[in-house]
C-alpha cells in the first residue's frame, strides 16, 4: 500500500486500527513513534546492485491505556514527515514489536489497516541455480495420452 492510499483512507476513518496477520489487533492505545524514509542499497546473490525505498511507520504500545491516535493526528504526522524528510509516494512498511520487531506490508480491508507478513526471496534465481517450479500435471487430464493409458508403451 502506498502512502497516498493510507492518507486517502485516513481521511474517511473515525479511528485507526491495525490488525495483525493472526487476526488480533495492535492495542488501541498504540503510538506511531516514527514515520521515516528508509532506503536499502544492496547487492543480491547474483551480483546485481539494487535499492529499495519505503516509508516506515513504527507502532508502539505503552502503558498509557487512555491514549488513542486519531486519523487527523496521524495525517498531521505524515504531512510533517513529507515536508521535513522529503517523503514521496512510496510503499509503506510497518514495524511492530511482538516477540521481536517484525516488519510488515500494509493493506486495508475496508475497515482496518492489515499488517501483512513480509517474505524473503532470492532475487537472482536464474543466476544461483534455483530450479524452476516443477510443472504440475494432473494424470486425469492425460488419460488419453499413450504414456498415461493402461496399455501405453511408456517406460
Amino acid at each position: 500500500m502506498k502512502l497516498s492510499e493510507v492518507k486517502n483512507q485516513l481521511s474517511t476513518l473515525e479511528s485507526v486500527t491495525f490488525q495483525l496477520p493472526n487476526g488480533t489487533f495492535v492495542p488501541e492505545h498504540f503510538h506511531v513513534t516514527e514515520v521515516g524514509l528508509v532506503t536499502k542499497n544492496f547487492i543480491d546473490c547474483g551480483g546485481t546492485v539494487r535499492n529499495e525505498t519505503v516509508v516506515n511507520f513504527q507502532l508502539w504500545d505503552a502503558n498509557d491505556f487512555e491514549h488513542r491516535l486519531k486519523p487527523k493526528k496521524l495525517l498531521d504526522i505524515i504531512t510533517l514527515s513529507e515536508k521535513v524528510l522529503g517523503i514521496e509516494d512510496f510503499e509503506i512498511e510497518v514495524e511492530y514489536q511482538d516477540t521481536t520487531i517484525g516488519k510488515y506490508d500494509l493493506e486495508f480491508n475496508g475497515e482496518n489497516f492489515e499488517l501483512v507478513n513480509k517474505l524473503t526471496n532470492c532475487l537472482a534465481q536464474d543466476k544461483c541455480g534455483i530450479p524452476s517450479d516443477k510443472l504440475k500435471v494432473r494424470i486425469a487430464d492425460k488419460k488419453d495420452e499413450p504414456c498415461f493409458s493402461p496399455d501405453g508403451n511408456c517406460c
